[in-house]
C-alpha cells in the first residue's frame, strides 16, 4: 500500500504540530507546508526537509491530502476548494463558521467519496478510550476545561464555545447519544470581543444531563470530565490522561484506577487519518459528527445572545 502525499496548510502554532507528526508517521509523506506567512512557512519547511508555498492552490496537484489549521472564517472556503480538487481534508475544529457550510462540505466530499475528518483531538486521547468499557448508562456529566488566555492569542475569530467547549459537546454527544432536548447557558466577555467565560446545561431527551463549563481566562489549565452512572461514578484527566472509577460492592465505595496506555493523542488522529483514507473507512469524527457538534454549539451561543440581552 502505498504512502499518502500530504501538506499543511496555515502552519501556526497547531499546524506546526500537524507537520511534526505527519514526518514520523510511516504511511505519510510531508510533502509541502503552505503558509500566508512566508517566513514562518520556510521555517517549518526547512525543519522537515519539505517544500513551502505562500499559496494554498499550489498544493492541488502535490497532494493527496491535507491539513487544514488555518482561521475557522477560511476553513469552508479552503475546505471546499481541497475537496472539488479531490483532495481528503482534515479541518481543525469547528469544522466550519455555520451549520449551512458544513453541510455543503460533507455533500462534496460524499459525491467525490473522499474524507472529511474533523480535528477533535480528545476522541483520541487514550484516557477517552479507556473508559469507554465501563460506560453503560451515563446520566449526569460534568465537564470543566479552562486555560490561561495569553496561550491562546492564536485564537482571533471566535469565543470560548468554539475554542474549547466544542471539545466536550462533540464527547458528551458520542458519550450520551441522544438528542439534545433544551439549552440552558450563559456567557461573558473578559479579554475579547467574544465570550471568554461560559457555563452551560445540556437537557437530553433520554434524561442525561450535562454540565459544562468553559474559560479561557484562568491561571491553571484544566481539563476533567466526570460521570455519573445508575451504579458507578468515573472521573478522567485529559491533561494527566488518568481516570478512575468507584462502585458499590457489598455497601463499600470502592474507588480503582482504570488502567491506560498513554500516547499523543494528535499523532492517533492524524494516524486514523491517513488509515481511513488508505482503507476507505469511515473516520472517528467525519464530517457528520464535526457538524453535529457545531451544530449544538451555534444553539449555545444564541442562547447566550439571548441572555445577554
Amino acid at each position: 500500500m502505498n504512502n499518502v502525499n500530504v501538506g499543511v496548510v496555515g502552519v501556526g502554532y497547531l499546524g506546526s504540530l500537524h507537520a511534526r507528526v505527519y514526518s514520523q508517521i510511516k504511511n505519510a509523506n510531508l510533502v509541502c507546508v503552505c503558509d500566508i506567512d512566508k517566513k514562518r512557512a520556510k521555517k517549518v519547511a526547512k525543519k522537515y526537509g519539505v517544500w513551502y508555498f505562500p499559496d494554498y492552490r499550489t498544493l492541488f496537484d502535490k497532494v493527496e491530502a491535507v491539513s487544514l489549521a488555518v482561521p475557522t472564517e477560511l476553513h469552508y472556503k479552503i475546505a471546499k476548494d481541497f475537496l472539488n480538487n479531490n483532495i481528503h481534508v482534515l479541518i481543525e475544529k469547528p469544522i466550519a463558521k455555520t451549520v449551512a457550510e458544513a453541510q455543503e462540505l460533507i455533500d462534496i466530499a460524499d459525491s467525490k467519496n473522499l474524507i472529511i475528518q474533523v480535528g477533535h483531538i480528545e476522541r483520541f486521547n487514550p484516557v477517552v478510550r479507556a473508559v469507554e468499557p465501563f460506560l453503560t448508562d451515563p446520566r449526569f456529566i460534568e465537564c470543566h476545561r479552562a486555560g490561561p488566555y495569553k496561550k491562546k492569542k492564536r485564537v482571533r475569530d471566535v469565543g470560548v464555545i468554539l475554542d474549547l467547549m466544542i471539545h466536550d459537546i462533540d464527547i458528551i454527544l458520542s458519550l450520551v447519544k441522544s438528542e439534545v432536548e433544551t439549552i440552558e447557558a450563559v456567557g461573558i466577555s473578559t479579554f475579547s470581543p467574544f465570550e471568554d467565560i461560559a457555563n452551560v446545561r445540556l437537557n437530553f431527551k433520554n434524561g442525561t444531563i450535562a454540565d459544562i463549563t468553559a474559560s479561557r481566562v484562568t491561571k491553571e489549565e484544566v481539563r476533567k470530565i466526570k460521570i455519573s452512572q445508575h451504579d458507578s461514578y468515573i472521573t478522567l484527566n485529559y491533561l494527566h490522561q488518568d481516570a478512575f472509577i468507584v462502585r458499590k460492592t457489598d455497601n463499600k465505595l470502592l474507588k480503582e484506577k482504570i488502567k491506560i496506555e498513554k500516547t499523543e493523542p494528535l499523532k492517533q488522529e492524524l494516524k486514523s487519518f491517513i488509515s481511513c483514507i488508505q482503507n476507505s473507512t469511515k473516520p472517528i469524527v467525519s464530517g457528520r459528527e464535526g457538524k453535529l457538534a457545531l451544530s449544538v454549539a451555534m444553539d449555545i451561543l444564541e442562547k447566550i445572545k439571548s441572555s445577554n440581552k
